[in-house]
């Protein structure tokens, strides 16, 4: 009798164990599922934006040249600037305004840059912490947020960069400017160091996101090449 009930314990728990093992792995699949849609989604973003710029351009030079036979080039050429620049602020990203690209070779990162840090925003995308920053490419320091979610997507897998690796921001205008890490270090979420550094003159950017530490965040900062 006792065997008896020994053995349908240990079938019981069996089943139970295997039920587990196999929810963990259609939760780890559907999550694995979930990370390289949005790393695909946010890469067609990022090269829709780029090629929306040099589509852009391409449509100026057009214009330009078909107006520069005429007494009114000068007029041509501001409207048709205008009605580029219009275009590219209404252009917008899971609803908020795109400002550039952001991408890291080393950690496979591409990544459409919105211009206001929120809730909502650092949850699809990197965001321009704006109240700190002086945009992208410009002289001075831009701080760019975003959630380390651990599952790939977003700024993941940041905390696999060194100094020396390599940062590439395209901006509004078209510039794609490149930027070396040279610094990497942890700290408090009161700090706010990183925000307010004196950068002498160059053109900078520093990532933030969560450490995997509790209650601390990890900061890089980065200097155009």
């Amino acid at each position: 009798m006792f065997e008896s009930k020994y053995g349908k314990t240990l079938t019981i728990g069996l089943i139970i164990l295997i039920i587990i093992v196999i929810g963990a792995l259609v939760f780890f699949t559907i999550d694995y599922i979930k990370s390289v849609n949005t790393n695909n989604e946010a890469l067609n973003e990022a090269n829709k934006f780029i090629n929306e710029i040099k589509d852009s351009e391409k449509n100026n030079v057009i214009k330009n040249e078909q107006a520069s036979n005429t007494q009114t080039n000068v007029i041509l050429n501001i409207q048709t600037e205008n009605i580029i620049s219009d275009e590219q602020t209404e252009d917008t990203y899971k609803g908020f305004k795109k400002a550039g690209v952001i991408e890291i070779p080393k950690i496979n990162l591409n990544y459409i840059i919105v211009s206001e840090v929120d809730r909502d925003s650092i949850e699809v995308a990197i965001a321009i912490q704006d109240e700190v920053s002086v945009g992208l490419n410009k002289v001075g320091n831009t701080v760019l947020v975003s959630h380390n979610y651990k599952n790939g997507t977003l700024f993941s897998n940041a905390s696999n960069l060194a100094n020396d690796d390599k940062i590439y921001i395209t901006d509004k205008t078209g510039t794609r400017q490149s930027y070396t890490i040279y610094n990497i270090y942890t700290t408090g979420t009161g700090d706010s160091d990183y925000m307010e550094r004196d950068t002498n003159g160059e053109k900078e950017i520093t990532l933030v996101t969560c450490a995997n530490e509790t209650k601390s965040r990890l900061v890089i900062c980065a200097k155009a090449d």
